[in-house]
């Protein structure tokens, strides 16, 4: 079959921009709960977004079992039989997920006969789409959204640029480096210093440790200790209810029980809601990364943890921090971890007239909130409504951020709970996790019954106590 060439001119009813985990989620749920026409556009050569660009070592940090699209399995159903992450829920690997990505284009999107998809194209505003290996303009028209699904913008280590001076001869990688430089350098290597505290940081440390780097050899760079979720509380399937619904119970009894905002963390990790790193170490940092128990306990047989602040220089012979300098290990490989994952958190209504902004409605959910977004989309015609209904729940970085996170997400389970059709949406989608979980408790199954019974009592009081912390918040107190 010949190869068509580049259309001056094309046609649908919604102009999706991005095919990344978010645009293929809306696309996929606008494809089976409409009848709607589309137009995918991504500036890469597949779909995927940012995964394309992944570290090889990546994997989902959350249960393949709620990530992808709607319509189509990305988990097989199985524990992890091995690994750090053994008797969980599996976790699909970056190689998985860009693969996934691939199918649900071309043999869900594609073969609809609906959509039609633009890889190395870009939106050009008035001037329409432009391919980019060709420079050619394509006029487009959509009749009815423009649906921007590039609004959280990402950011990749491989494509990274540091925000920090280093010298000429400084070997700095991003971790995509790393499994090919480390069987080829080895014998040149004596140090790996690890600069970054997020969920990158923590993959390349864990990946170092399990390919049998000593601890020893590892410096890391801590500009801020964070917070950490217990993946074991993350695990959508019955059993596991009283680690996740009763993790949600816990949570709430934490919240209403606490008299400050530092005073609720304490009681957070005390009811095994949150981890972190090092107990004699206060954490300002949140930003959900999740992580096992095992992977924990490999994490802190790292010591030479430098706690200075960001990094501002590295010269030949010292680490230049915002709090203090150290001596630079002697032939080390640095590894850039700084890049932060997303780089706009600024939010904006979902719905705005003829675009709609995709956004998190869930907190660490944005497959799910994508599919949401399009669910309203289709469902509802007022705006005002809509926006209602897709109240955009905050991407965190301070303690500060997650209680206004964690009370825009309670306040939307409020809000669509006495939406009795979008209870039910929810409960028949596998991206949303848990509605299924709690709606199939039968009557006679206590414990379970007790587990929510525990969240009812405590979900008023504990909205009470994050809608007096946000007051506080908003006065630049922290109480």
């Amino acid at each position: 079959m010949p190869i068509k060439p580049l259309a001056d001119e094309i046609s649908a009813d919604y102009l999706i921009v991005g095919a990344g985990a978010s645009g293929l989620a809306f696309a996929d749920t606008l494809l089976h709960e409409s009848d709607a026409t589309m137009i995918i556009v991504d500036n890469r050569y597949k779909p995927g977004g940012h995964w394309n660009d992944a570290y090889p070592f990546v994997t989902l940090h959350q249960p393949s079992a709620f990530y992808g699209v709607n319509s189509k399995e990305l988990s097989s159903g199985e524990l992890d039989k091995v690994g750090l992450n053994k008797g969980l829920n599996e976790l699909a690997t970056g190689a998985e997920v860009q693969a996934y990505f691939e199918n649900v284009m071309n043999d869900t999107l594609l073969p609809s006969g609906r959509v039609q998809y633009l890889p190395m194209c870009e939106f050009d505003g008035d001037k329409g789409i432009k391919h980019i290996p060709s420079g050619k303009h394509i006029s487009v028209n959509y009749s009815k959204k423009r649906v921007d699904g590039t609004y959280y913008k990402t950011a990749i280590p491989a494509t990274h640029t540091p925000q920090f001076k280093y010298a000429d001869n400084t070997r700095l990688v991003p971790p995509n480096a790393l499994p090919t430089l480390v069987p080829k350098a080895a014998d040149t290597i004596d140090n790996y210093v690890i600069l970054g505290g997020g969920k990158t940081a923590i993959d390349t440390c864990l990946w170092l440790l399990q390919n049998h780097v000593s601890a020893e050899q590892i410096t890391w760079f801590m500009p801020r200790d964070g917070w950490l979720i217990n993946r074991k509380n993350a695990q959508p399937t019955n059993a596991f209810f009283s680690d996740s619904i009763g993790n949600q119970a816990c949570q709430f009894e934490a919240i209403a029980e606490s008299t400050s905002i530092d005073d609720m963390f304490v009681r957070l990790e005390k009811k095994g809601v949150f981890m972190r790193l090092d107990t004699n170490v206060w954490p300002e940092m949140f930003h959900g990364a999740t992580v096992s128990e095992d992977e924990l306990s490999c994490l802190q047989a790292i010591k030479n943890v430098i706690r200075l602040g960001r990094v501002l220089n590295i010269t030949e012979s010292s680490i230049e921090c915002v709090k203090g300098n150290i001596d630079a290990p002697s032939n080390a490989v640095f590894v850039d971890c700084t890049a932060s994952a997303i780089t706009n958190l600024e939010i904006e209504p979902v719905f705005q007239n003829d675009v709609i902004k995709l956004q998190t409605v869930r907190a660490y959910q944005p497959a799910f909130s994508a599919a949401f977004i399009a669910h309203i989309e289709v469902t509802y015609d007022d705006q005002d409504k809509k926006n209602q209904l897709t109240n955009v729940v905050p991407l965190p970085n301070t303690l500060e951020d997650w209680v206004e996170l964690t009370y825009k997400n309670m306040m939307n389970q409020f809000f669509w709970g006495k939406e009795p059709g979008l209870k039910k949406w929810m409960i028949n989608n596998r991206l949303d996790g848990f509605s299924r979980l709690v709606s199939q408790v039968k009557f006679y199954e206590i414990s379970k019954l007790k587990i929510l019974n525990r969240m009812r009592l405590a979900a008023k009081p504990a909205i009470g106590r994050l809608k007096a912390y946000r007051e506080e918040i908003a006065k630049g107190k922290k109480v």
